[in-house]
């Protein structure tokens, strides 16, 4: 069986208890940066699946032909989901999943995001909580 991270027509908003708004990691090679870097370069041309099984190739040097078969490994268990990304627990930052899965990084500070928060047909939710 094989899990999933994604979301469709879904706006994960930050953490309740996140004191930033859209910072941009400052920590070449982590999770956050590496997660940031991916969704700024090509916003909505990735599921969350895509991007977090990316991710985790990248930090284990997985090479590019092994990739299909590590993605495979990587969700035959569940995994954490964005609401639990360092972008929307501590970074401060929004990601919005559209009708087809491919997702986007957004400043809670945009029209955009503004605009899905107004939406009714946009389901809504936050970024896990850093503290219980």
């Amino acid at each position: 069986m094989m899990h999933t991270t994604n979301y469709y027509d879904t706006l994960i908003c930050p953490a309740e208890d996140c004191q930033s708004i859209a910072k941009v990691p400052d920590k070449p090679g982590s999770v956050a940066a590496l997660q940031y870097e991916l969704l700024v370069k090509k916003p909505y041309s990735m599921t969350s699946d895509e991007v977090l099984s990316m991710v985790a190739a990248l930090r284990k040097g997985v090479e590019e032909e092994d990739l299909a078969s590590f993605r495979a490994a990587y969700f035959s268990k569940g995994q954490a989901c964005l609401r639990a990304s360092p972008l929307t627990k501590t970074h401060g930052w929004a990601v919005h999943a559209n009708v087809d899965g491919y997702i986007a990084l957004l400043s809670p500070d945009s029209d955009e995001f503004a605009r899905l928060q107004q939406d009714e047909n946009v389901k809504k939710t936050k970024g896990m909580k850093s503290k219980r």
